[in-house]
């Protein structure tokens, strides 16, 4: 039986690309050019009181996933950093639970500026078998919730991470099974029928 603080499971994410990113946004005032990255997080919220996120994460750790930022590609930025992250069995079971995505550019005088963001909820990724790679698309949405014109490209597998009971990976053992066969008298039965 599995205890409360194993991670039975690792979700590859595989960020792909985004498109159709908007230079003409208040966080690109000084430069027309965009330098984007993406970010991630997994904190399964509580389907009671939302408000309680902040207080669930000193019970959880958050870990914040970063890809590099891409500096060539401009409104279609292209990146295929991969990624795993350790999901424990109550993120999985919980319906509420998402990953955030935030989409930034790094602006050279201010720092970061956030250009769009998405929930990829559990159960997008959660029912495909174990080891199944699944592409995944998401329409970015604005700060204030409205939805844009970008979308984010990622590929997610679901790998699992707790041996399955029974078998030991380190041996090998021969297996004799016995082949299927007509024997005679069963063949001369089932012409007679």
């Amino acid at each position: 039986m599995l205890k409360q603080n194993q991670q039975p499971f690792i979700l590859e994410i595989t960020v792909l690309s985004a498109e159709g990113l908007s230079t003409n946004c208040s966080s690109t005032l000084f430069s027309r050019r965009i330098r984007p990255f993406i970010t991630f997080t997994t904190v399964p919220p509580s389907p009671y009181n939302h408000r309680s996120s902040s207080s669930s994460k000193g019970d959880k750790k958050c870990h914040v996933y970063r890809t590099r930022v891409d500096d060539e590609g401009g409104t279609n930025p292209r990146w295929g950093d991969k990624f795993d992250v350790p999901l424990d069995h109550s993120f999985c079971a919980n319906r509420y639970s998402t990953i955030h995505l935030q989409l930034y550019t790094k602006r050279l005088i201010v720092g970061q500026a956030q250009l769009g963001s998405c929930q990829i909820p559990v159960y997008d990724f959660g029912s495909s078998p174990v080891g199944t790679v699944r592409y995944l698309s998401y329409r970015l949405r604005a700060r204030d919730g409205s939805r844009g014109p970008a979308i984010v490209n990622l590929a997610v597998k679901l790998q699992s991470f707790v041996p399955v009971s029974g078998l030991n990976s380190d041996t090998c053992h021969t297996v004799v099974g016995i082949p299927v066969t007509v024997f005679p008298r069963a063949a001369a039965e089932r012409s007679r029928l």
